[in-house]
């Protein structure tokens, strides 16, 4: 069965709305994918749902799209967000793909003291968070938020949200107990590859908001530990279960 490709938008979508596409997507949908006048795509923008739309214009200099109908409502997925310390080059990009299909809403890049990454490719990271939610079937494309150093971040921290942190220490401890009351809005906190400094894990263990949690007694990388712990908090306060998120 072919699949209707998914394009990700900036423009208002709207019934009979024409679109010109820029010259990467249209060379995708028409050099790429083959495609002519008259195929079908799923144009999505985050703020006006997910419509079927066809390719109207299609020339050497102009390809364009025409919306024809809404097929699915935009909806926010629960309200996590994923605070990181960058890592390097593809590992970043893995990571950041792998966070937007499990659904978070935010992605933080927070600096410490180990963290190795001295720069942080902002452009990239929406550019990967925009193809992962084209094609894992996303309608939301999550913010993508400019990094901050780590106290910073706690310091404004928002009221009413909890932040999960995975404490290496913690190997006698089940997670699921220490999760057990966990609510939505929440956060996720995975530090550097050379972990948190004592000076950041007595900062982090002085808040009310922090729950410390183990990811068993493996030490794992930055990007392992981060799907592990988002599967962990989709699956008891996200959306994978029957919680009420709204």
């Amino acid at each position: 069965m072919k699949t209707t490709p998914r394009l990700h938008l900036e423009e208002t979508l709207s019934a009979g709305g024409e679109i010109i596409l820029s010259r990467e997507q249209g060379h995708y949908l028409t050099g790429v994918l083959r495609l002519s006048s008259g195929d079908a795509v799923r144009a999505f923008n985050g703020r006006d749902g997910e419509w079927l739309a066809y390719l109207a214009t299609v020339s050497k200099k102009t390809v364009s799209i025409r919306c024809e109908r809404r097929v699915a409502e935009a909806k926010l997925p629960p309200d996590v967000d994923y605070i990181f310390a960058p890592l390097k080059h593809a590992r970043l990009d893995y990571v950041v793909q792998k966070a937007t299909e499990l659904g978070v809403r935010r992605l933080r890049p927070v600096m410490t003291s180990r963290t190795v990454a001295e720069r942080v490719n902002l452009d990239r990271m929406r550019a990967n968070v925009v193809e992962a939610a084209e094609q894992c079937n996303l309608v939301h494309v999550p913010e993508v938020l400019e990094p901050q150093k780590l106290e910073k971040v706690l310091g404004a921290w928002e009221k009413g949200r909890s932040l999960v942190y995975c404490d290496e220490t913690m190997v006698d401890h089940n997670p699921l107990e220490s999760l057990k009351a966990l609510r939505v809005p929440t956060a996720v906190l995975i530090g550097p590859e050379g972990g948190f400094t004592g000076e950041e894990k007595a900062l982090l263990k002085s808040h009310p908001f922090v729950i410390p949690i183990s990811l068993g007694p493996r030490i794992m990388r930055a990007d392992t530990a981060a799907i592990a712990a988002l599967t962990l908090v989709q699956a008891l306060a996200g959306d994978w279960g029957t919680h009420d998120n709204s």
